[in-house]
């Protein structure tokens, strides 16, 4: 079900505004009580994100643990992302898309060239996005810390079977989903550059981040 969710919250007031270009990555910690949000800016874009406990990196999102507390595959407001310890990293405080998906997982060379075509390898895709930012930080965490993830703005319906589809996105320009940090979170993110399927429609293109509450 899908829950459409304004913010009363000003752009202009923000704290942090940062233009992520599509094909890119991006780590940042965003603390207790601040609110954080993904402005689609042009429509249909998917960024593929993932959250851990910053003081414990080991602690992170649990799409399972997700799904089962809420008993819904698909995020919107309302939606407590949970670590596989029950730790609440952020709460979905308003979504003006109404639906993401946290089941397809994140492109990598190695799905494209089994889903598409052997030439596609040298593609780039979101595993590579990730592990570039984790090997920046040097914070000690590698491939072994990606785990499933949340696809913002994304639309992947589940079949009568219990297969995953690919479709044309949901989203339009302008639309965000914004978050409430409930613990201080690492919140990493991969601005899909996918081409191959509609996730992006096959245009990849930027996101806006943006945070709200003491100190960026």
């Amino acid at each position: 079900m899908s829950t459409f969710v304004e913010s009363p919250l000003s752009a202009a007031e923000a704290i942090y505004r940062f233009t992520l270009p599509a094909g890119e990555g991006w780590l940042h910690e965003v603390k207790r009580g601040q609110t954080f949000r993904i402005l689609d800016l042009e429509g249909n874009q998917a960024a593929d994100t993932l959250f851990f406990n910053a003081s414990d990196p080991e602690d992170r999102y649990s799409a399972i643990d997700t799904i089962q507390a809420q008993a819904n595959i698909y995020l919107t407001a309302g939606t407590r992302l949970l670590t596989q310890r029950g730790t609440v990293l952020m709460t979905i405080t308003a979504d003006t898309c109404g639906r993401h998906d946290t089941l397809g997982g994140a492109c990598a060379q190695e799905s494209n060239m089994v889903r598409y075509a052997i030439e596609k390898r040298h593609m780039h895709a979101c595993r590579q996005s990730f592990l570039k930012q984790l090997l920046i930080a040097k914070l000690g965490m590698d491939k072994r810390d990606l785990a499933p993830n949340v696809n913002f703005f994304m639309n992947v319906p589940v079949t009568a079977e219990g297969g995953l589809t690919f479709e044309d996105g949901i989203s339009e320009p302008g639309k965000y989903v914004e978050m409430r940090a409930e613990t201080d979170t690492l919140v990493l993110i991969s601005n899909c550059p996918q081409l191959n399927n509609p996730c992006n429609a096959y245009n990849p293109t930027p996101v806006e981040l943006l945070i709200w509450g003491g100190a960026a």
